[in-house]
């Protein structure tokens, strides 16, 4: 291959927080970008997921034994040459070394972030290399060293591109496997896309099969848990609407209308108390366990206090 060199070097971060940067970038297409700021526009980003479609074709399997010394090559963070071309945007050198790599465990390379190149596609927002990817064979299921999939990243960005890219081009099994996947805060999907306010990709998620009732492992709390934490009204509605529990309890056993105590949203605290059954009205007689599991269970950048997202 033209591009073939030795790399040595760190040629740079590429933690997913080194690229806040890129956070601000919108993806027109495909191949451009669109602006991820789903919870003001899910209209426009309604008919976005709906818009983008795949055509993913099998493609022929590359013999393990067929060694190409380029595929060899890592920097001392454990990059191979396509981790880089994906990080720099080379998505020219990045096509062809995937189309070079069709189904062939390259594609499924680790760094030392446990990130592959379908991870770092996500973080850059290339929605192009990403579909790419997943028609040469990548593994939508790898996880990195924060246990989040590819789709977890899509999810905590807000990158309805390629949120919909993976879940158009990965299998239902895959699908259903990484929609039930909690990453080491504890976390699945839904949990990531509520925190952030993310209401179109709620509601896709809910239609592609995610438990809408699921809880944080660390304490507990439900997506509607969390939307009453936030205070974020829009998103306690749409959950409500679509069938949320609101007798679902945490850990320490409160209900979202617990959670609605002290807060200042007194339109949530009256909707969720003629929703709640009565016996569940009344806050237990212990103290509240789920702020104390919270300090434990938080990571860096995931961290939110009841009111207001932090970080």
């Amino acid at each position: 291959m033209d591009f073939y060199q030795p790399y040595r070097h760190n040629q740079m971060d590429h933690n997913a927080e080194s690229r806040d940067s890129k956070l601000g970038k919108g993806l027109q297409n495909i191949d451009d970008r669109v602006d991820s700021g789903v919870d003001s526009l899910r209209e426009d980003v309604a008919a976005e997921l709906e818009r983008v479609r795949l055509d993913c074709v099998p493609a022929p399997r590359i013999p393990e034994n067929c060694c190409e010394p380029w595929r060899k090559e890592l920097t001392e963070d454990g990059d191979t040459l396509l981790h880089l071309a994906i990080i720099h945007e080379a998505k020219d050198h990045a096509m062809k070394m995937i189309d070079l790599s069709v189904n062939h465990s390259f594609l499924n390379t680790q760094n030392y972030q446990r990130q592959t190149p379908l991870h770092l596609a996500v973080i850059t927002e290339q929605p192009a290399v990403l579909a790419q990817l997943m028609s040469a064979g990548c593994d939508p299921q790898l996880v990195d060293n924060s246990g989040n999939t590819a789709l977890h990243i899509a999810c905590k960005k807000g990158s309805v591109t390629c949120f919909s890219v993976l879940t158009q081009a990965c299998s239902s099994s895959q699908l259903t496997a990484m929609l039930t996947t909690l990453n080491y805060s504890g976390q699945n999907c839904l949990h990531l896309v509520s925190i952030h306010g993310y209401l179109a990709l709620v509601e896709r998620l809910v239609e592609l099969g995610a438990d809408i009732n699921a809880q944080e492992q660390c304490n507990g709390r439900s997506p509607l848990h969390l939307a009453v934490d936030l205070q974020n009204q829009d998103l306690v509605h749409l959950l409500i609407s679509r069938g949320a529990d609101v007798n679902s309890l945490t850990y320490g056993g409160h209900t979202p209308y617990h959670l609605t105590y002290g807060r200042p949203n007194t339109a949530i605290q009256k909707e969720l108390y003629e929703l709640t059954a009565q016996h569940l009205r009344e806050l237990p007689d212990s103290e509240s366990e789920d702020s104390e599991e919270d300090d434990e269970c938080q990571s860096d950048d995931e961290m939110y206090d009841d009111i207001q997202l932090m970080g």
